[in-house]
């Protein structure tokens, strides 16, 4: 079981997975969750300022947390998440874009009310196959300390 203190900043984990967008799939996922017509419609997407098909933010973010939940680590004293921050898009994700995760502990910080946890800011960066970031954020924990041994 890894705990707060396990948690050492910076050290970089990347996905061993990739996931590459289909044309298909970006308009299936947008026609339910983001129908606008740059994301459904190749036409649409052609005269956008992208100039072809891209996908969702939303669809970027749930293939990053797949992608992050996909990355073989040891079992962790999580409690909860409390939060995301600083959610950004650097470049659109396009029909045969590979993403993949990198991940590291940003921030670490003791609780102040809760002297048997931690808290944990873990930045999440995907990158495309020319290792551009495409878009980065961060998730806040609640995490359990060792316990202490009598």
């Amino acid at each position: 079981m890894k705990y707060y203190e396990d948690f050492e900043l910076g050290l970089r984990h990347h996905s061993e997975q990739q996931h590459e967008l289909t044309r298909e799939e970006i308009i299936s996922y947008c026609k339910e969750w983001d129908p606008m017509p740059f994301h459904v419609d190749e036409a649409a997407a052609a005269a956008s300022y992208v100039g072809k098909l891209f996908t969702s933010s939303m669809h970027v973010v749930a293939i990053g947390s797949k992608l992050a939940h996909s990355m073989k680590q040891e079992e962790s004293a999580m409690i909860a998440g409390l939060g995301w921050e600083d959610v950004r898009f650097f470049l659109p994700a396009c029909v045969g874009d590979k993403l993949r995760v990198c991940s590291y502990v940003s921030a670490k910080r003791e609780s102040k009310s809760r002297p048997d946890q931690g808290i944990l800011t873990s930045t999440i960066e995907l990158l495309n196959q020319d290792d551009a970031i495409v878009a980065s954020y961060k998730i806040v924990s609640l995490i359990m300390k060792k316990p202490e041994v009598i």
